[in-house]
């Protein structure tokens, strides 16, 4: 399949996409969380336009090494292996050569086998790894749930249009990976730990683990 014409599925022992077109930022993309982007990029302005009109994701992966727009001279882009599954949920062209996007990341995949296009574009052939398991929030974590429901009811307050404007059900805030991926997206860790958190398997794990950020930085919900 040529990129940027939608990745190709396929089902075998487990569920595969070859040809998916990759686009590598200096951060990272939870499951559940939105990403807004300006693409100006050719390599990129014409991959978007064709995973739109097909209706198919993109990957976001982290870089390691590189920038993410393209400059002579500089180091080919080195990205991590994992990444996440970017869908557009909205798309906007204010001006020619400019297009404006909002995502929101769905499933988590590990690269298999990566190219780089002659153009600039990467492309990659990966695997899906599971969805995390629906594991209810034990007492002991409560806080870290009660604190992000009074962090997002504060950013929603002070601008309402945000990005990060959301109103989490209960069913949301009782959900270990949740709870954990908005955190990991609202807290000032570094990009690696941030990576690491995104690829454990355990949902219960990863809050436990965003927890005791939580209580080095003195993070409480109010009373």
């Amino acid at each position: 399949m040529i990129a940027g014409q939608g990745a190709a599925l396929s089902m075998t022992q487990a569920l595969t996409l070859s040809s998916l077109p990759l686009f590598p930022l200096g951060s990272v993309l939870f499951p559940g969380g939105l990403l807004a982007l300006r693409v100006f990029e050719v390599r990129y302005l014409d991959m978007v336009r064709k995973c739109h009109q097909a209706g198919a994701p993109f990957g976001v992966v982290t870089l390691t090494q590189g920038r993410e727009v393209r400059q002579a001279g500089a180091p080919e882009e080195q990205f991590n292996d994992v990444g996440t599954l970017a869908v557009i949920e909205q798309i906007d062209t204010p001006q020619p050569g400019l297009i404006t996007l909002l995502c929101r990341g769905s499933q988590r995949f590990r690269i298999t086998r990566r190219s780089h296009l002659p153009h600039g574009l990467w492309i990659a052939d990966v695997g899906h790894l599971d969805q995390d398991l629906t594991v209810p929030v034990p007492e002991d974590l409560k806080t870290a749930s009660t604190a992000l429901a009074q962090v997002l009811h504060t950013l929603k307050q002070r601008d309402p249009d945000a990005m990060t404007a959301m109103v989490p059900t209960a069913v949301q805030l009782n959900d270990c990976g949740w709870v954990a991926n908005r955190w990991c997206e609202l807290l000032p860790v570094p990009l690696e730990l941030k990576q690491r958190l995104m690829e454990l398997d355990n949902p219960l794990v990863r809050l436990e683990l965003v927890a005791d950020v939580l209580e080095r930085t003195g993070i409480t919900p109010t009373q």
